[in-house]
C-alpha cells in the first residue's frame, strides 16, 4: 500500500509540473506581446498556431521513439530539458519573427510531453498492478491544478506582462526534466510486439474513417471547433487587461487580477469533468456536443457584453461556462471515436481526432483570428474593438452549432457509454 501511495504522489508531482510549465505563459503571453512589446496582432495569431504545428507530427514521432528505442521517462526528461532551454532563449528575443521560430522550437519539444506524461503514468501504475481507470483521473486533475497555480503565481508576482513568465516556465521545465529521471523505468515495448510501421505509428490508416459519412462530418466539425478552442486562451487575459485603458475600470480587481479571473475557467474545467458521465448517459453524445457548442456561444457572447463594472457577472459566468464548453466537446468527442471505431484503429482514430482539433483546427483558428483582428478590429491607435471580436467569435460558434445539429446523425446508446466508462 505504501509503495503504491508513494507512486501516486510521485506521479502527482509530475502531472502538476507538466501543466505548470504551460500555465506559466499560455494565458499571459498576449499581455507580453501587446502590452510590453507592442507587436502586431496578425503576427500574434501565428504564435498559437505553433502548438498546432507541433501537434501534427511530434506526438506521433515521440511515440515511435518511445515504443522502439528509448525509455519513455528518459525521452520525457530530454524533451523537457530542451523545452526549458528554448523557453530561456524565448525570454531574450526582441522581435516578433524570431519569437515565432523560438516558440515553435519550444512547442516541438513540449507538445509530445503531454502524451508521454500519460504513457509514463499508465506504465508506472500497471507496473504496480494499480487500476488505471480509477487511479489516473485523480492524478491528472493535479495537472489542471498546476496550470492554475502557475497562472496565479505569474499574476501575483506582477509578471503577466513580463518576460519573467518564460523564465518561470523554463525553470519548472528543467526541474521536471531532472525529476522525471527518478520515475519508474518505462522501457520500449514495440520490440516485443514486433510491430509498427511508420504508417501505423502515424495513424495514416485512420484516414479511411473519412469514408464513413457521419465520422467525416464529426471530424470536420471537430476541426472547426478546435479553431474556437484557441481563441480564449489566446485573447482572454489581454482582453481583461485592456480595460485598464478605460478610466472608470483602470483600478478594478478584474484588471489587476485578470489572470486569476481567467483561472476560474480551469477550475470550472475540473468540476465539469465530474458531470460528464451523467450528461452522456442522460442526453447522448450528440446532445452533449451541442451543449458544448452552445456553451462556446455563451463563452464568447458573455465576454462581448461583459465589463468590470455592472456587467462583471458576465465575465465570471463566461469563465464558469468554459468548463462545460471545453470538457463536453473533448471528452464526448473522444468517447464518440472510442465507441464507433474498431479496436484495430482505435488509437490511430483518437490521434486523428486530436490532429483535427489541436493540429489543423488550432493552426487555422490561430492564424485566421490574428488576421481578422488586425485588419477588422484594430483601430489606428492600436486599441482593439473587443466587443466586435467576441461577438464575431460567438456568431462563428452559433453557425457551427446550427450546422452540426442538422448535419450530424447519431443514435444515443447508453449501454455503449456505460461500457466505455467501466
Amino acid at each position: 500500500m505504501s509503495s503504491s501511495l508513494n507512486l501516486k504522489y510521485r506521479l502527482i508531482i509530475m502531472s502538476f509540473l507538466q501543466f505548470f510549465v504551460w500555465g506559466s505563459w499560455l494565458i499571459t503571453v498576449a499581455n507580453y506581446w501587446f502590452q510590453t512589446q507592442n507587436w502586431e496582432a496578425d503576427k500574434f495569431g501565428a504564435i498559437f498556431s505553433t502548438m498546432g504545428i507541433a501537434s501534427l507530427f511530434m506526438p506521433a514521432l515521440a511515440g515511435i521513439i518511445a515504443d522502439k528505442w528509448i525509455d519513455s521517462e528518459k525521452l520525457y526528461s530530454a524533451l523537457h530539458l530542451l523545452s526549458g532551454i528554448s523557453l530561456f532563449w524565448l525570454a531574450s528575443v526582441d522581435n516578433p519573427d524570431t519569437f515565432f521560430y523560438v516558440i515553435l522550437v519550444a512547442m516541438i519539444f513540449y507538445m509530445p510531453t503531454i502524451a508521454l506524461s500519460n504513457s509514463v503514468a499508465y506504465s508506472s501504475l500497471k507496473k504496480y498492478d494499480m487500476d488505471v481507470v480509477s487511479n489516473f483521473p485523480p492524478i491528472r486533475v493535479f495537472g489542471t491544478i498546476g496550470f492554475i497555480a502557475a497562472m496565479w503565481i505569474v499574476n501575483l508576482t506582477g509578471n503577466k506582462s513580463s518576460e519573467n513568465q518564460f523564465y518561470i516556465a523554463a525553470v519548472a521545465s528543467i526541474i521536471l526534466a531532472l525529476y522525471s529521471l527518478t520515475l519508474p523505468k518505462c522501457p520500449p515495448l514495440a520490440r516485443e510486439k514486433g510491430d509498427t510501421s511508420l504508417s501505423k505509428a502515424f495513424g495514416f490508416e485512420a484516414f479511411k474513417l473519412f469514408k464513413n459519412k457521419q465520422m467525416a462530418i464529426f471530424l470536420i466539425f471537430s476541426m472547426f471547433l478546435g479553431a474556437a478552442l484557441q481563441l480564449t486562451n489566446a485573447y482572454g487575459d489581454v482582453f481583461l487587461d485592456d480595460f485598464k485603458k478605460i478610466p472608470e475600470f483602470a483600478n478594478s480587481q478584474i484588471v489587476r487580477y485578470s489572470t486569476i479571473i481567467m483561472s476560474i475557467s480551469q477550475i470550472s474545467e475540473t468540476l465539469f469533468i465530474l458531470a460528464i458521465p451523467f450528461f452522456l448517459k442522460r442526453f447522448g453524445i450528440k446532445n452533449v456536443m451541442l451543449i458544448s457548442m452552445a456553451a462556446w456561444v455563451l463563452r464568447f457572447g458573455l465576454f462581448a457584453y461583459g465589463d468590470p463594472g455592472a456587467h462583471v457577472w458576465m465575465i465570471i459566468l463566461s469563465c464558469i461556462v468554459y468548463g462545460m464548453a471545453f470538457d463536453f466537446f473533448n471528452i464526448s468527442g473522444s468517447l464518440y471515436v472510442e465507441t464507433t471505431t474498431t479496436p484495430a484503429i482505435r488509437s490511430a482514430a483518437q490521434g486523428l481526432f486530436m490532429m483535427m482539433t489541436n493540429g489543423i483546427g488550432a493552426i487555422l483558428g490561430s492564424s485566421i483570428s490574428g488576421l481578422l483582428i488586425q485588419y477588422y478590429f484594430t483601430h489606428a491607435d492600436g486599441s482593439k474593438d473587443w466587443h466586435g471580436i467576441w461577438l464575431s467569435f460567438a456568431i462563428y460558434a452559433l453557425v457551427i452549432l446550427i450546422a452540426f445539429s442538422f448535419a450530424f446523425k447519431h443514435k444515443h446508446n447508453p449501454e455503449a457509454i456505460k461500457e466505455t466508462h467501466h
